[in-house]
């Protein structure tokens, strides 16, 4: 049974490098599928930050209740800690976007809700 499902695995990795092999057809075809996939890459990696800035802001919370209960065990240096890694990851992607149409464009302007992009 296990050489069939290898088998199978394998068969299907051949497939997929052939269709793959075939869709490239020079190094500029490389290329040019490698930056079509940037825009993808900097919104997922967008979306992970927000995700996680916003499980750091609810775990700052559970800190906070957690200090109010028994504040010798946590110390209130934890929960502020968390609150802050959280609203620095919320903030980054936007902070970044102004940051890189500042110094990477001519003719900049201030950043505001229409310079960003929507998922």
């Amino acid at each position: 049974m296990k050489k069939v499902i290898l088998l199978l695995l394998a068969f299907g990795c051949i497939l997929t490098g052939v269709e793959a092999w075939a869709a490239v057809s020079g190094v500029g075809s490389v290329a040019a599928q490698v930056t079509t996939q940037f825009a993808d890459i900097a919104r997922f990696i967008t979306a992970l930050a927000y995700i996680a800035g916003m499980a750091f802001v609810v775990g700052a919370l559970v800190k906070f209740k957690a200090h109010k209960d028994n504040p010798t065990q946590i110390p209130i240096g934890t929960p502020i800690a968390l609150l802050f890694i959280g609203a620095a990851l919320i903030f980054a992607p936007t902070i970044f976007k102004v940051a890189g149409v500042t110094m990477l464009t001519s003719g900049a302007k201030a950043g505001g809700v229409t310079g960003i992009t929507s998922f």
